[in-house]
């Protein structure tokens, strides 16, 4: 088998099990004939062996470890067996009422490099956003098919930038890889809540399964309230607003597209009794709107897209969340809410804490942390990959 070579002292983190090796840590790469995806062997500078990982040539992180120690590397019966063991860690869900829509495999934090896949009430995406994940796509897929109760069919979304870093092709945008086509669009529910899902053209795999545990808790904050919804996509934080009893709702996103599926959305439930807006414009220039004409609100919800794709664009993307953040601060009332996100990995809670303080500075106000939000439970973050706590959420009351 081929072999990489780390550099001396490179091997810390392998030990404790971290997934990815970068191209600066190694000294010797395999010198020819290796495919991208292919497993390779692990060893430190003096040749002790730390495990087997798939190769990638054309990334930065050029390994990602499949096993460690002595443990013997995955054969496509390991991998499939690692599917059916991240399935069944959810069994719960399926168990459970409440939704119809979960995370089945978290990638790394299920030992499955690269691999996401989401359920949709029958259906199951997937993404493989590295070349290890794309040489076992299609035992993947089968495994997914075979596991996932009651699964209708298995699809690809391949449009995310991650491929093209990883050298993979990003089209067909999407494509069915097992049993059945889905339909154009999928209904699921979360509670009494129910979503139309674009599992072709919608954000990552169709929707925010990662926020459902924080839709619930902010929904629930809601009655009576006068809601604010910005980067609203399809609705689903005004969706849960509403259906506590949220006296008005207004829904901001700079996607029309977006707002009229959460319109549709909104025809699902039929709940009565609570006016909403949909407003099809840039959330920062909406904010300042407001502002200007002294608008107040009970509750404000911001979850932006990820505002930075990596460490070097950190600095610009914390400009932004404190500019927001400012914003919506000031237009709440005395005692209002404001539910405040970030998606981006590179933005860690202790900095989105500093933020979110700077931007209270500078509102001039004062404010309580209500309590604090993570992705939901079946997007879970292994101990030694802290890189997969990507999402982080706060609710604080303005004083």
């Amino acid at each position: 088998m081929n072999r990489v070579i780390l550099k001396s002292k490179r091997e810390r983190s392998v030990l404790k099990h971290h997934p990815w090796i970068f191209s600066g840590a190694i000294a010797s790469e395999p010198s020819g004939g290796v495919d991208p995806g292919e497993t390779v062997e692990v060893v430190d500078s003096g040749g002790r062996a730390l495990g087997y990982g798939a190769y990638s040539p054309q990334s930065q992180i050029r390994v990602r470890m499949l096993s460690f120690g002595s443990a013997a590397a995955p054969d496509d019966t390991a991998i499939e067996g690692r599917v059916a063991a991240a399935i069944g860690r959810r069994a719960d869900y399926f168990a459970d009422a409440y939704t119809n829509a979960i995370r089945l495999v978290n990638a790394e934090s299920d030992a499955l490099p690269g691999v996401v896949a989401d359920y949709y009430s029958g259906w199951v995406v997937a993404q493989f956003t590295s070349a290890g994940a794309e040489r076992r796509k299609s035992v993947i897929a089968a495994a997914l098919m075979k596991f996932a109760p009651f699964c209708r069919g298995v699809a690809e979304r391949a449009d995310i930038d991650s491929r093209a870093k990883e050298g993979l092709a990003t089209e067909p945008s999407f494509a069915v890889l097992a049993g059945e086509e889905p339909p154009e669009l999928i209904e699921i529910a979360e509670g009494d809540v129910h979503f139309l899902v674009d599992v072709r053209k919608g954000h990552k795999t169709g929707f925010y399964l990662d926020q459902r545990d924080a839709r619930r808790t902010v929904g629930a904050l809601a009655n009576g309230a006068e809601v604010l919804n910005c980067f609203a996509y399809t609705g689903g934080f005004g969706l849960h607003a509403r259906a506590a009893g949220a006296a008005h709702i207004t829904q901001v996103d700079i996607s029309e597209d977006a707002l009229a599926l959460a319109r549709r959305n909104a025809d699902l439930a039929h709940l009565c009794g609570t006016a909403v807006d949909y407003v099809v414009a840039d959330v920062f220039t909406y904010l300042r709107t407001c502002r200007d004409a002294n608008r107040r609100f009970d509750l404000i919800v911001l979850d932006p897209p990820r505002f930075a794709a990596g460490k070097g664009q950190l600095m610009k993307a914390a400009r932004g969340y404190k500019d927001v953040n400012l914003l919506a601060m000031k237009l709440l009332r005395p005692n209002g809410l404001l539910a405040t996100f970030s998606c981006s990995g590179a933005m860690t809670p202790d900095l989105f804490d500093r933020v979110l303080a700077e931007a209270a500075e500078d509102a001039g106000r004062d404010f309580q942390v209500v309590t604090r939000t993570r992705q939901a439970s079946d997007h879970p973050v292994a101990l030694a990959f802290p890189d997969g706590l990507y999402l982080k959420g706060a609710i604080l009351r303005a004083l």
